[in-house]
């Protein structure tokens, strides 16, 4: 971990026994499932657990003393994205050049699922984490918590958190994304956000906003939808294009977003709308097929599977030889490029 004084190790059992009072088989017996343990002292063990911070060892029998488990931890936030699927295979790429593996879990980009997997990563005595974070409360992903298990963030920052993070240009996306709209001449560009993305979210809005701004264009409050969920793309491109003076163009927040507005502008040209009717789409991220969809799609692009393996470089500098490496946090912020759309 960075900065600061170095963190300690995980608590042991002995130490959640005697900060409970009780025995190390009490202990045991309790995070066993509490067969033939009081209710009252499975209470003291619990709440030592919670104030300690330890997590169950699961290799304990398969690991000799001081021997590394060889595993890193991946969390990501929707496994069933293609993207995060080429992100966790960067970061096993560059763990196998190390003779390392990865234990991959999906958040879904639920908090309490989050701090969950984290937990179960450590009990796993994984030597490092690599977390797609979920935006929630960050309590358990503080050095006390994790000890001396490094942790790299990607894709999303948590303010006051001081650890490697890996980062997209979100605001330079965004910006050259609605900048190659407005210079192909549209003024009326929608914004297609969600609710679940809220870091990435708000650095591509702000992209938006400043292409923009640099036009002379107030934006137009009836055009932006940022609150709608994931799932719900098609019928928040619904509402854009029913509107009495609808964009010309769409601004896709995200892969998953453009997927659901492409799925209701195909739905309206079956139902006999014209192409020329449709908005342009400017997707941040690329998805399988764009270059056959109904309508042309630019994209700005990037390789995920190489965050993926930007993350895994700084974690493994961290672990260096079987070693915990300090040093100063640091930020990674790489480039991505607009793709246009393929001439008709």
């Amino acid at each position: 971990m960075v900065g600061g004084a170095r963190p300690r190790k995980q608590p042991t059992i002995k130490e959640v026994a005697q900060h409970a009072g009780v025995s190390p088989m009490t202990v045991s017996r309790t995070l066993a499932g509490g067969a033939n343990v009081r209710p009252d002292l499975q209470e003291k063990v619990l709440s030592a657990v919670r104030e300690l911070g330890y997590h169950r060892n699961e290799n304990a029998r398969s690991l000799r003393p001081g021997q590394a488990s060889g595993l890193i931890g991946v969390a990501i936030t929707n496994l069933g994205n293609p993207y995060y699927g080429n992100f966790a295979l960067g970061v096993e790429e560059v763990a196998a050049e190390t003779g390392r593996r990865i234990v991959l879990g999906n958040t879904g980009g639920d908090p309490a699922r989050e701090r969950q997997l984290v937990a179960d990563f450590l009990g796993r005595q994984v030597e490092g984490l690599v977390l797609v974070p979920s935006g929630g409360s960050s309590d358990h992903l503080r050095p006390e918590r994790l000890g001396d298990v490094p942790l790299v963030l990607a894709s999303r920052r948590i303010y006051g958190l001081d650890v490697d993070v890996v980062l997209l240009d979100d605001v330079g996306g965004a910006y050259r994304g609605t900048l190659a709209l407005l210079d192909a001449g549209h003024t009326r560009i929608g914004y297609l956000g969600n609710v679940s993305s809220e870091f990435t979210g708000a650095r591509r809005y702000e992209g938006y906003l400043r292409a923009l701004a640099e036009r002379g264009i107030e934006p137009d409050s009836d055009l932006i939808l940022r609150e709608h969920a994931i799932g719900s793309a098609g019928e928040a491109t619904g509402r854009l294009l029913d509107l009495e003076d609808p964009p010309t163009a769409i601004f896709s927040a995200n892969n998953r977003n453009s997927i659901g507005a492409l799925r209701e502008i195909g739905r309206r040209l079956r139902s006999g709308a014209r192409p020329d009717e449709m908005p342009a789409l400017v997707s941040f991220d690329d998805f399988e097929l764009a270059e056959l969809m109904p309508v042309p799609v630019t994209v700005v692009d990037h390789d995920p599977r190489q965050l993926g393996r930007e993350a895994a470089k700084l974690l493994l500098s961290r672990l260096g030889n079987g070693e915990r490496h300090q040093g100063s946090a640091r930020l990674v912020e790489m480039p991505v490029k607009l793709a246009p759309a393929p001439s008709p």
